[in-house]
């Protein structure tokens, strides 16, 4: 048996494994796995924290996922897992009601699972999505104006932004890179977060659809705390612990 005491690079190397199969590692857990003291682990969680590779929080800590790239090369990662979370993240909207959605793979997906004979007043900062809503007759489309940004695919700067803060929504589909219980919704462009933070403020509910390599992670800049969500939608397969841990921050779970 390898004596992780002796051994700190192996001992770090286990712990990036673990990191990368469950998203995110307990101090004492791992302490009592590996015969170390918790200061030896966390003394480790510093040093992969200084890597990039994880985030340090409240007795342990949580992966950081690495940026997914432009709008375009993300649309083609998960897209069986996006139309279903979409699917049932379309089940949600009220109709009658004025709703904005965010941009994103996952909400260009919720875009096309609008059912045809849906009447609601639709904004978004999307071209893309703008464009997909244009196929349904009864939603009346607001898009928001300013410069669009290649990486996040919308408008997210002031004009945007004011335009923002004259609406009142009923639900906001908010976007994001990751999402863990503790560390809540994060995002990697500065002002893309600034925005959904805009649009969150705006909003009587809250709703995030994300697929399941996005959770528990974290990204670079928070865009809302778990318990700002009201409603998470996820995979099915979503392990029952981490479901409960959203619960706990009363984050309402619909599970696709």
């Amino acid at each position: 048996m390898l004596d992780y005491a002796a051994f700190p690079e192996q001992r770090q190397d286990l712990i990036r494994t673990i990191l990368q199969e469950n998203g995110r590692v307990v101090c004492a857990e791992l302490a009592s796995r590996m015969k170390v003291s918790e200061h030896t682990i966390r003394r480790d969680l510093h040093e992969l924290s200084k890597e990039g590779i994880c985030k340090k929080v409240y007795g342990g800590a949580v992966l950081q996922l690495p940026d997914a790239g432009n709008f375009f090369s993300r649309e083609q990662k998960n897209p069986a897992k996006k139309d279903i979370i979409a699917q049932k993240a379309a089940t949600l909207i009220k109709p009658g009601g004025c709703i904005f959605i965010d941009t994103g793979t996952t909400n260009l997906a919720l875009a096309k699972a609008l059912p045809a004979d849906l009447n609601v007043t639709i904004v978004t900062n999307s071209p893309v999505i703008a464009a997909e809503l244009l196929r349904h007759p009864l939603c009346d489309v607001i898009m928001t104006g300013g410069q669009l940004q290649r990486g996040c695919g919308g408008a997210v700067g002031a004009t945007a932004a004011s335009q923002i803060q004259g609406i009142i929504f009923d639900q906001a589909f908010i976007g994001g890179c990751a999402m863990d219980p503790e560390m809540g919704l994060t995002g990697f462009d500065f002002a893309d977060c600034e925005f959904k933070k805009t649009v969150i403020a705006q909003s009587n509910q809250t709703i995030v659809a994300l697929t399941t390599d996005k959770i528990p992670g974290v990204a670079r800049f928070v865009v809302a705390k778990s318990r700002e969500i009201d409603v998470l939608v996820v995979e099915a397969s979503m392990e029952q612990d981490m479901l409960s841990a959203f619960a706990m921050q009363d984050v309402r779970i619909v599970c696709a």
